[in-house]
């Protein structure tokens, strides 16, 4: 499955941003996807994840009530809503599938990965 991460910017501490990932080649309904971000000098960290049929989600403790992860299987698309951001969310932001609900927060665990988004968040 091939990834295109969209929807990067520039935002103020406090708004809002959606990226958007869509996804071509196999079935995307059969891929568990997930979103993570790497900060200039910093390793690459667990955002959050989505089942293949949008019945459990699951966030990192720094974005959770804030961030939220959906998907439209009818398009091949998962979706990053992000509010109330801060500076410290600033990164570019991935996104990634793979086959199964285990070890979703570990980024070795994702077979194919998008080109990244750019996000940044001014105080």
């Amino acid at each position: 499955v091939q990834l295109q991460a969209s929807g990067g910017g520039l935002v103020q501490a406090g708004g809002s941003l959606r990226l958007s990932c869509a996804a071509s080649g196999r079935t995307f309904s059969s891929y568990v996807m997930g979103w993570f971000r790497q900060a200039p000098g910093k390793e690459r960290e667990f955002v959050g994840a989505i089942t293949r049929n949008s019945i459990s989600e699951h966030y990192a403790d720094s974005v959770k009530g804030r961030f939220t992860i959906s998907r439209d299987n009818a398009v091949n698309t998962v979706y990053l809503q992000m509010n109330s951001l801060k500076p410290e969310d600033t990164a570019v932001y991935y996104c990634a599938a793979k086959g199964f609900w285990t070890e979703i927060a570990t980024s070795a665990a994702y077979d194919y990965w998008g080109q990244g988004t750019q996000v940044t968040v001014s105080s």
